[in-house]
């Protein structure tokens, strides 16, 4: 019975798929096949769920062999982000006028994002209160346990970190290891050598022209190959999206859920008021929130059901630039930053309701304004940290927790939901790096104005994400 559901469940997933090719091949943008597979693979889990029960023999076989579509889709996004972080800021730079303009992006950009990180701290600590969240009410399973133990043992070396070496740790040593993604740092580290790269490209163009001009076609036709390589892997978006969320879906535990449902909500509320903060920042800006969205909410939607903040990079910057009209280089540095720095969700959001829900366990009043004032300053500036680090929410509530001298191991109580808050808040992290993009282009005035006034859907996939001079 197992084999014959196996196959049945694997049928109609392949069914889905020649669909959603066929709607495709028809002409369809791409942000309503994304909209369309989100949907499908919400339903498919759904009926996976409702078939054959939680975590049944063919539910696990028919999410292993969909995981080859949606772990293929995300590891090709993987394989693409180096090469495209690398390819593209190098361009970017060398098509500045100046190279001191590099300053002034990344200002405005680490600004934005710090400023929409402490935010979403503010926010965090008031969702709860208001829905009086507390350590002390959630229960201790095994896994619980395990968890909290594994993240104690983690607490060492997240306290041993200060400010200098982290920064040192952009610096890379050897670009070649980076470019692998070897280190935490990795993407900032490309981030810095290409932006040296570039500029030493400008010296050579300007101290012997001839040569600089040489350099430089040679960097535009890396880029347009690599460009070329980023459309055929997001032309795979929603068959991948589809397989991520059928599997979401079906292996979601609902007891779970309903047992830490409060949580649940009080996160998913949170969220959303930082994506209404982050309306309000590009109202401020002069840019139409509700236009924002429309235009990146297939990326958004991507991020939700992949939980990367990394893999969405090519996404990201492909939205930013043909979609919002951010300048190249600036949207090429918010989402690089935005995948390691100030991530409003995991880094803001998460750890500032820990550190609330935590801190009456060990006799700390957490209205008090010393204490209030001091988990803010140190999620804004442990959202900056991380990136030392590495792990997403996990490292950045530790970091909070420990250096706010709270139980680290609490954290693990919630392992049981991290998959379904995950989602939301790697969306909301896509979601700040975007308007740190969209801000800091409009505010430096290199926004094009007509593209983010245009109706046209990227879904088509522009001829590359780096305009042509």
């Amino acid at each position: 019975m197992t084999t014959v559901g196996l196959i049945l469940n694997l049928g109609v997933f392949a069914l889905a798929l020649a669909w959603l090719a066929r709607r495709q091949r028809g002409g369809a943008p791409l942000s309503g096949t994304v909209l369309v597979a989100l949907l499908l693979g919400v339903v498919a889990g759904a009926a996976l769920q409702g078939i054959y029960g939680h975590d049944h023999p063919a539910v696990r076989g028919t999410i292993e062999w969909i995981g080859l579509v949606g772990g293929g889709y995300v590891r090709l996004l993987q394989m693409i982000v180096m090469p495209l972080v690398l390819v593209s800021i190098l361009s970017a730079v060398t098509r500045l006028d100046d190279a001191r303009a590099l300053g002034r992006i990344s200002a405005g950009v680490l600004g934005v994002l710090m400023l929409t990180t402490a935010v979403s701290a503010v926010i965090g600590i008031g969702v709860a209160r208001a829905f009086g969240l507390t350590a002390q009410g959630l229960v201790r399973g095994a896994r619980e346990l395990e968890r909290g133990a594994a993240i104690e043992a983690s607490a060492g070396e997240v306290a041993g970190l200060d400010v200098p070496q982290l920064l040192l740790s952009f610096i890379p040593t050897n670009p070649f290891a980076d470019l692998t993604g070897a280190r935490p740092t990795s993407i900032i580290a490309v981030v810095v050598f290409a932006s040296l790269l570039g500029i030493a490209a400008l010296g050579l163009r300007r101290d012997s022209p001839e040569a600089g001009e040489r350099v430089i076609a040679a960097i535009d036709a890396l880029q347009k190959l690599v460009m070329r390589l980023v459309r055929m892997v997001v032309r795979l978006t929603p068959y991948g999206v589809l397989a991520l969320m059928t599997r979401v879906v079906a292996t979601s535990n609902p007891q779970d859920i309903l047992g830490l449902i409060r949580f649940v909500l009080a996160s998913y509320v949170g969220l959303a008021l930082i994506l209404v903060a982050h309306a309000l920042l590009l109202a401020l800006a002069g840019i139409d929130p509700l236009r924002h969205y429309r235009k990146v909410w297939p990326v958004l939607s991507f991020a939700f059901s992949s939980r990367s903040s990394a893999a969405t990079i090519p996404l990201n910057v492909d939205a930013q630039v043909s979609r919002l009209g951010v300048s190249p280089a600036i949207a090429n540095f918010a989402a690089s930053f935005g995948a390691t720095i100030g991530q409003n969700g995991c880094a803001g959001l998460y750890p500032a309701m820990l550190a609330v829900m935590i801190a009456p366990s060990v006799g700390i009043d957490p209205t008090s304004l010393p204490f209030l004032a001091t988990l803010v300053l140190v999620v804004t500036l442990g959202s900056f940290g991380i990136a030392g680090v590495g792990g997403g929410a996990t490292f950045a509530a530790i970091l909070v927790l420990s250096t706010l001298d709270l139980p680290v191991a609490l954290a693990g109580l919630l392992i049981s939901i991290e998959p379904l808050i995950d989602m939301g808040r790697t969306a909301v992290n896509v979601g700040g790096a975007m308007t740190a993009g969209a801000v800091t282009s409009r505010v430096l005035g290199e926004t094009d104005l007509a593209v983010f006034a245009s109706d046209a859907d990227s879904g088509s996939v522009p001829a590359g994400i780096v305009p042509a001079v």
